[in-house]
Formats: C-alpha cells, structure tokens, sequence
C-alpha cells in the first residue's frame, strides 16, 4: 500500500494557497478547476472595463519579480552552525546567513502570520550599497566566492551601480519579491517599519502601497539628522525617512496604543515609588508630602520643563497641581465661568480674572475623576491635578529631530561598522509598536542593531521579546581576483582564495578586516555576543545596589542560534526514483536518503521547515532510551533516523508521555516490511488523534 502521507520535498506552494483561499472567498468563480477572471471581476463589482488605461505602477521586470515570489526556494534548507551560536539550549533567538529571499521563503512555514515587526534598514540605491543576483551560473572553479559575496550557490551577484540603465528597476525588482515575502510573516496586527533616505522613496511607498495597501499606511516620519549631504549647488537633504506600514491598519490600531514614553518619567515614577514604599507604614500622608518635595527636588524636561511631580495623594498616586485659570491674555467665553463648589464648605470657590483653563464640560469631567484639587477651603482657588501614571506617554510625531549616530558606541564594543541604525531610536520604535513577547525580524541585519536593542528593552522592563536577524555573508574588503578561461573557451574572474583562511587574498584592505572581521555576519554576531555580555554586567552591578522596596532585575536572553543556508541534506531524486513496488538494497541506507557530508541535526531542521507555526529557537534532544538517531524537537515532533524500525522500537514510541503530535520516519527504514509500516501509521495516528483530539484532518505520522 502506497501511504499519500510522504513528506513534501516542496516548502511554498503559494499558487495552490491562493486559490484554495479565492475559491473559499468566492465559490462561484471556480468552474472546472480553473479560475474565471471575468467572474472574479463581476464579484468585485467590476462588470466592465471602461477604458484600457488605468492608475498601475511598473518597471521593467515586474512580472519576474512577481514571479520570483511564487517561485519555491527549491533544495536549499538551513544549516545549524552551533559553535558560533551562544546559549543554543536556552535561547529563543536566531541569526541566520545568507540570501535574505531564500531566507524568508525558508521561514515562511515556520513563521507564517507569526512575526509582530518587522524592522529592516535596506540599501539606499546610492550606487554603491545593494548587491543583486543577476542568476548567471559560473563553475565550481570559481570556489563559490564572487563579487564581495560569500556562497556555496555558484551565483554572480553584482552591485547595483548608477550607470546601469536599469538602475531604479534593479532595486525594485529585488526589493518587491522581499516585501511580498515578508508580508506572509506578519501578524494581523503586525507592522514593517523601514527606514529609507532620497533615492528611492517614492518607489518605496509605491510598492508598499501595492502590496500592503494604501489603507494600511500607518505614516512615515521625516528624520531631520542634522547633517546636511549633496553638493552646495542644489538643495542639501539633512533628513531621511521612516515608514510604517501595516497588515491591517484597523485591526492594528484595536490592538496596540501607539505611544513612547516621555523623557525621564519612568525614572520619576521610580523614585517616587521608592519613596512612598519607604514611609508609608510610619509617616502620615502630610509628613509624606513634606518628605517626598525635599527628598525628590528633581528637574526635568517631562511636561515643558516644568517642576518634577512633587506630591503623592490619598491613593498613592504621584501628581503635581498646575494652574486651572485661562492661559491667554483675553478673556474666556462665558462656558469658561462656571462655579465650583468646594465639597466640605460647600461654598463657591474663587474663579480666575479671566476663567478657567477647561470650558464646563470638561471641568465636569474633571470633578468625576476626581482631578481637581481643592485648598482647605473655598478661599483657596482650586488646581488641576495631574497624574504622573496618566501622563507617562506621549504620541509618536511625524517628525523626528536626531542628529547623532552610533559609531561611538560600536567603538566602545570595538566593532568596526560605519553605518549603524541608531540603538535608541530602534528601542523608542519596538517599545511604542509591539508588546513585550512578540518576535521582531530584520532581514537586513547589518551590525544588527536591531537585536541590540530588543535585548537592551528585555533588560529595561523584563520583557521576553525574540528577534530573528537575517544578514547576506558580504565580505568587509575588497579582494585579489585572477582572470582565467571557463570550460566554453570564455575569460572570466574569479577571487583568488587563502589557503589559511579560506577567504579571498586582501586586495584592498579594511578596518574591520584587520581586526578580523572577514564579512558582515561575523560582525553582527560578534556585536550581538559584547552588547549581551554588557547588558548582563551591568544588571549584575545594578542588582548589588538595590534600594529598599526595589526588585532585581533579570538578565533577558542574551543568546541566538545561528543558522547558514545551504544545500539539502536530503536526496529527494533518489527518494523519487526508488519503485513503489520494490525495495532498492543499500549497503549503506544513508546513500539512499541523504547527500555527502550531511549530519542528523541538519536532517532533523530540513524536515521541521515544512511544519507550519513551529519556531526554530525550541530544543531538540535525542532519545538515547530509544534510539542514536531518535530525535524529539519542541517536546512535540518525532523525527526517528533509525536505519532500522522494528516492532519493539514503535512500542516504545506509543508509550512516550507525552506523545508527541507528529511523528516523521525514513520510508527506506522499514526495508519490505510493508506491513509494520502500515500498523505503524495506523497505530501513532490514532493515539495522536485520541490525545490532541484533533477535528482537521492532519497527517499525524509522514515518511522520508
């Protein structure tokens, strides 16, 4: 018997995925397996075309571009590098090398509508920053190392420079495939933000607008660094640009208030609580008050510069009274006058020369919520009461005013990186759009910074937020290249490589390069390990200075596992060739299943790819009880790479507890005993079923 459960060699199907979700949205428009586009229209509201032209925004090589999309990311899969990862057993985050398309596409069953933000800093198209594969296949020879890239793939990549004729079409055609890609990853009420200066805005938004939608443009934020570019002949741009896209604006707004603390007040709202905590028990509310204003005589910018919240009412809420009269030099309209009535003498209170600040309304508001704070009497005129709890956040502006940069704080972690996203501005936004345990991607990485700033945030309010960050192997330098003939007669170049280091010989050299940072991912990595190790330090030197009253704080995951793309470690045209009917003999059963030089973990990854909603950060342990090549992934997946699979070894799977939700075997492991396969399937599938109580249908149990 033929079981119809083998696993897919394919990871996307997004074709099939499409149209499974038009013929649920619209039935009628499927007739013989096909979709009738004339009936998708009528659907829409669209039964007629009345003109040819229409509003659509394209470039040459669009349609390709769309293409690539679809495209399945083909025998590629994702290498676990586990002597560059830190803290593999624990951690939840990942860094992963290699071509950010294949990487998204990679993820896309994992992470599929799981990835609350995106936070990507892409080239600028200045001409000299955006590498791009032009799919010309060069030969082994070459030792797959070209253009100041670094790959196993035989792939020229190129820079984008500004003599090309196609040098606006070239940026689009890779950066829309990404975008789409990295629309699947969102949450519902997940958001892109993505940082981009003066060459290729309007094509940015237009883009964006076309694949997110124009209702979904959350704003964009005008950066005004302080830095003047360009020549003096023409007009010098000193800002930049952020833009804010969402999956679905409407639900996005339900589901996040879009706010950023104000300077200083979590550090007032601190003290202020210390205190309180300190003389509750032995002073009175009075002698508190008293206490608080000479303790806290703090200055800060919160709120104009005014004073520092001063006060702790009957509840313990930290505020500070302002002024309720009219603030301009007119007199306020009659709705400006009204009477308040002090609540113990019950007679009417002084009101100001030229009316209340609030008109009657809200001063009525304001009395229900208990914000107006009354003097001893009614000859003392009344103040409004502010709540420091209230007033903590403030709205995101449009405009930001920011005019330094973070190489000094690369220097001081001496990582050599000239163009890094600014850690607090990175920090302001994840704080203001997710929530403390969302998983932010940023696909390109860079000196990473936006992991930086997730764990500098985990640390500050012990959030447990996850990054994934995604960065192409550049070299740091240029290196030596050699001219010789191909194997059709062609001169070509090629790097000359390092025997030592594996990397291509020096030509012109680099400061990251001298101090060993052959290419951006050892950057990053390395960026991330000394502001980890930081980050640890300084808690532990804070934790031993605790005030009373005050918790320690915790050390945030500091760790990633790295992943590399690579070739499949499974050899899907051997599987494929081998007869339904009949059993190929190996000495060797691995030579049928897998390719040279693979290992079980790589195996076990390849096949966890193409299980939907399952991370990469969970941990995997073998079952040495069971077997050497018996693995459990997530306490949840079963992959068992036994060359062999006998009855007693099934038995011991049937009484695992708890039983995994899916169990994955090698078809050749069960040699011509097709029978123990069948009970195999029948007896795990429906004790899963019976423990999960599953209602879809889901194959339970599949076969390499």
């Amino acid at each position: 018997m033929e079981l119809e459960n083998k696993l897919s060699e394919q990871i996307n199907d997004i074709k099939k995925e499409n149209f499974e979700k038009l013929a649920q949205l619209f039935p009628s428009i499927i007739k013989d397996g096909q979709v009738d586009f004339k009936a998708l229209k009528e659907e829409l509201g669209e039964f007629e075309e009345v003109k040819e032209e229409r509003y659509e925004f394209t470039w040459a090589g669009k349609q390709n571009a769309k293409k690539k999309v679809q495209e399945d990311v083909g025998a590629r899969t994702l290498k676990y590098i586990e002597e560059d990862s830190k803290n593999p057993d624990t951690t939840e985050n990942l860094y992963i090398e290699g071509d950010n398309l294949e990487v998204l596409k990679l993820l896309r069953q994992n992470y599929y509508g799981s990835i609350k933000m995106i936070y990507i800093d892409p080239p600028y198209n200045t001409g000299k920053d955006f590498i791009y594969n032009d799919n010309f296949k060069i030969s082994d020879e070459e030792s797959a190392i070209n253009q100041g890239y670094i790959t196993k793939e035989n792939e020229r990549l190129e820079k984008n420079t500004k003599d090309s004729n196609r040098f606006h079409a070239k940026w689009l055609n890779e950066m829309y495939p990404r975008l789409k890609m990295a629309r699947d990853l969102l949450t519902d009420d997940g958001i892109i933000i993505i940082n981009i200066d003066e060459h290729e805005i309007i094509n940015l938004q237009k883009i964006l607008d076309e694949i997110f939608g124009e209702l979904n443009n959350l704003g964009n934020i005008i950066w005004d660094k302080r830095n003047p570019k360009g020549d003096s002949k023409g007009i010098a741009s000193q800002h930049e640009y952020i833009l804010f896209y969402t999956k679905n604006k409407e639900y996005f707004l339900s589901q996040c208030q879009v706010v950023r603390p104000k300077k200083n007040a979590e550090l007032i709202l601190k003290k202020a609580k210390q205190l309180f905590n300190k003389i509750n028990l032995t002073y009175s509310l009075e002698q508190a008050n008293k206490d608080f204003s000479q303790w806290i005589n703090l200055q800060t910018n919160f709120s104009g510069g005014e004073k520092a919240y001063n006060k702790i009412d009957e509840n313990g809420e930290v505020y500070r009274p302002v002024s309720m009269a009219w603030p301009n030099k007119s007199k306020a309209p009659d709705e400006y006058f009204i009477p308040l009535i002090h609540p113990i003498t019950k007679k009417e209170c002084p009101i100001p020369e030229r009316g209340w600040r609030n008109p009657r309304a809200t001063m009525e508001l304001l009395l229900t919520n208990g914000l107006i704070l009354f003097g001893k009497d009614e000859t003392t005129q009344p103040t409004r009461k502010y709540l420091l709890k209230d007033n903590m956040y403030e709205n995101i502006s449009s405009l930001l005013y920011y005019g330094g940069s973070d190489i000094e704080l690369l220097k001081s972690l001496k990582i050599p990186f000239d163009t890094p996203k600014v850690l607090d501005i990175c920090k302001e936004h994840i704080l203001a759009f997710s929530n403390k345990n969302d998983i932010i991607l940023d696909f390109f990485s860079g000196s990473a910074t936006t992991a930086h700033a997730v764990m500098q945030l985990n640390a500050e309010d012990g959030g447990n937020r996850k990054y994934i960050m995604v960065q192409l192997n550049e070299l740091t330098y240029e290196g030596k290249k050699e001219k010789y003939i191909d194997d059709n007669g062609d001169e070509k170049e090629r790097y000359i490589i390092d025997k030592e280091t594996g990397y291509p010989i020096v030509a012109n050299d680099s400061e990251a390069r001298k101090e060993g940072f052959y290419t951006i991912c050892e950057i990053g990595k390395e960026r991330i390990r000394r502001a980890g190790e930081l980050i640890k330090k300084e808690i532990e030197e804070s934790n031993k200075q605790l005030q009373l009253g005050e918790e320690p704080k915790k050390v945030p995951d500091i760790g990633f596992k790295v992943f590399r793309t690579a070739d499949t470690n499974i050899n899907w045209k051997k599987i494929r060739e081998v007869s339904k009917d009949n059993v190929m003999k190996f000495d060797d059963p691995d030579m049928l299943d897998f390719t040279l030089g693979f290992n079980d973990k790589d195996v076990v990854y390849e096949v966890l790819l193409r299980q939907r909603d399952l991370p990469l950060s969970e941990k995997l342990v073998t079952l040495t009880d069971i077997g050497s090549r018996t693995y459990l992934y997530a306490d949840s997946y079963l992959v068992c790479l036994e060359t062999k699979v006998t009855e007693e070894l099934i038995e011991n799977l049937a009484e695992l507890n708890p039983l995994p939700i899916k169990f994955i075997f090698r078809d050749s492991a069960f040699g011509s005993k097709i029978g123990l396969k069948e009970e195999t399937f029948r007896k795990l599938k429906t004790l899963v079923e019976k423990n999960s109580g599953l209602t879809k249908k889901a194959y339970t149990v599949e076969f390499i």
